[in-house]
C-alpha cells in the first residue's frame, strides 16, 4: 500500500488536465466500462442522472435506488443498462433491504457513487434521533457502503465515491453535539458537519479498503444551476450567502460561476474512472483534480485539515458503527 492522505498528505493537483468547464463526456473519453457494474444513488435527478447516464453510455450496468420510484422511471426512461431499485435514506430498514437484494444477485459491485444528498433543510430527525442531513448526506452512506462491503470486494478493484460539497468548510464534525439536542439548530452548521463527515469516512474507508483494491474518494461537485437541491432553502437564507440581492434576484457575478449539470457530474465520473488515480484515494477532489487544502483562517478553494485528518476520521468510524449499529469489519 503506497502513502494514505492522513493529515492531507495527499492534497495536491496531479495533472489532470481538466478544470472547472469540464463536463462528464469529457473525462470518460476513451474508458470502456463493459461488463462493470456500477450503484449510483440519487441517479435520477440532476448531476446524479447525469452521472447515470455517462456510465452507461461507457457500457456500465447502473443500478438506480430512489425513494419515488415512478419519477425515476420518467426520468431514466431510454437509457440502456439501467436497472431501478427502491430505497429511502431516511430508513434504515429500507437501505439493508436494497443492498440484500443486491448482495443476493451474486454480482460484484464496481463503483458505488454516493452521490444522493439534501441541502439546507428545516430540522428534522430521523426514527433514531439523528438530524436528517446526517442521517441521509452521511449516516446512509456509511451503512450502505457497509452493508454492500462484500460485493465491492468481490470486485477486485472497485471505487467508492462520496460526493460532498465545499459546504464542509461551513462546519467541522461535531462529536458532543451532532443531532443539535443542546445547541440552536443551524442548517448550515449541521449541512457542514454532514460533508465533513463525508469526507472523513472517504478517508478512514480508503486506508481500510486498499488492501483489498477498494479505493475511496470525496468530492466537491461545483455550484451547479438547475438541480432540485437547494428547494427547501428560504430566500433569507441564500441572501445570507451572498447569492441573492434584496429582491431575490441572482447577482450576476454568482450567475456566471455556476456550472451546467454537465460540468457538475465531471468530478464524480472522474473520480469513479480516472486511471491517474488508480494509485492514490483517499482523497478529495474538486474540477476533475485532486485539490489542494483550503486556508485554515477563511473560505477557500479545497478541502479544510478537519476533513482529513486521521484521528478524527477514525474516532467518527467507532461513532458511525455505534448509531448504525453495524460493525463495519474491513
Amino acid at each position: 500500500m503506497g502513502q494514505t492522505n492522513d493529515q492531507g498528505a495527499l492534497q495536491q493537483p496531479i495533472g489532470s488536465g481538466f478544470n472547472a468547464t469540464t463536463t462528464a463526456s469529457d473525462v470518460i473519453k476513451g474508458i470502456d466500462l463493459t461488463g462493470k457494474i456500477a450503484i449510483v444513488t440519487g441517479g435520477n435527478t440532476g448531476i446524479g442522472l447525469e452521472t447515470t447516464k455517462t456510465l452507461a453510455a461507457a457500457g456500465a450496468t447502473v443500478i438506480v435506488p430512489a425513494r419515488d420510484t415512478e419519477k425515476a422511471k420518467r426520468n431514466l426512461a431510454g437509457i440502456p443498462r439501467v436497472e431501478l431499485e427502491t430505497m429511502d435514506l431516511m430508513t434504515p430498514a429500507s437501505i439493508d433491504a436494497f443492498a440484500e437484494k443486491f448482495r443476493a444477485s451474486g454480482r460484484p459491485l464496481h463503483l458505488l457513487i454516493n452521490n444522493a444528498g439534501i441541502m439546507w433543510v428545516p430540522l428534522r430527525r430521523d426514527s433514531r434521533g439523528i438530524e436528517s442531513q446526517l442521517a441521509t448526506n452521511y449516516l446512509a452512506q456509511f451503512q450502505l457502503t457497509a452493508r454492500l462491503w462484500p460485493a465491492l470486494k468481490k470486485a477486485n478493484g472497485a471505487r467508492v465515491i462520496n460526493v460532498s460539497s465545499h459546504g464542509h468548510q461551513f462546519a467541522p464534525f461535531d462529536f458532543d453535539d451532532p443531532n443539535f439536542l443542546n445547541r440552536d439548530y443551524e442548517t448550515l452548521q449541521a449541512y457542514g458537519q454532514s460533508k465533513t463527515a463525508s469526507n472523513l469516512f472517504a478517508l478512514e474507508l480508503d486506508n481500510r479498503a486498499s488492501a483489498f483494491h477498494v479505493r475511496a474518494y470525496s468530492l466537491h461537485p461545483g455550484s451547479i444551476g438547475g438541480t432540485e437541491l437547494g428547494r427547501e432553502a428560504p430566500l433569507e437564507l441564500f441572501q445570507q450567502m451572498g447569492f441573492l440581492d434584496a429582491d431575490g434576484n441572482m447577482l450576476p457575478e454568482v450567475a456566471a460561476s455556476l456550472k451546467t449539470v454537465p460540468q457538475g457530474a465531471a468530478t464524480t465520473v472522474w473520480c469513479a474512472t480516472s486511471p491517474l488515480l488508480d494509485a492514490i484515494g483517499g482523497v478529495y477532489c474538486e474540477d476533475a483534480e485532486v485539490a489542494g487544502l483550503a486556508s485554515d483562517t477563511e473560505m477557500s478553494t479545497g478541502v479544510k485539515r478537519y476533513a482529513v485528518d486521521e484521528t478524527l476520521a477514525k474516532r467518527l468510524w467507532n461513532w458511525s458503527e455505534e448509531m448504525t449499529g453495524i460493525t463495519f469489519d474491513v
